[in-house]
């Protein structure tokens, strides 16, 4: 069974930075795009950013891009997102998700890690 596991997640004062890993058990990240997506409570679930493993290609959403970056490490066969510059409205379970390159669904996710900004 794939498990997506998402860990670091936090506290932190605006202007400061988090990491979160995103790590994959059952299979390999191979021939996968991996993306992170963040929800609020009573909102949409907002895509942030998404790697795809094979090519190293990123692509961002406009609110987090010059901030956040997504990296992937193929030995521990997990992505991060660093995330710097950190604003209250960044606040939100942040999760990552996976999808075979050739479809469009992402049809694996994590569990969520909450990440909380405050003023």
């Amino acid at each position: 069974q794939v498990q997506l596991v998402e860990s670091g997640g936090g506290l932190v004062q605006a202007g400061g930075s988090l990491r979160l890993s995103c790590a994959a058990s059952g299979r390999t990240f191979s021939t996968d795009v991996v993306a992170w997506f963040r929800q609020v409570p009573g909102k949409e679930r907002e895509f942030i950013a998404r790697i795809n493993w094979s090519a190293g290609s990123t692509y961002y959403a406009d609110s987090v891009k010059g901030r956040f970056a997504i990296s992937r490490d193929n030995a521990k066969n997990t992505v991060y997102l660093e995330m710097n510059s950190l604003k209250p409205e960044d606040t939100a379970v942040y999760y990552c998700a996976a999808r075979n390159e050739v479809v469009v669904r992402y049809d694996r996710w994590g569990q969520g890690t909450q990440v909380t900004v405050s003023a």
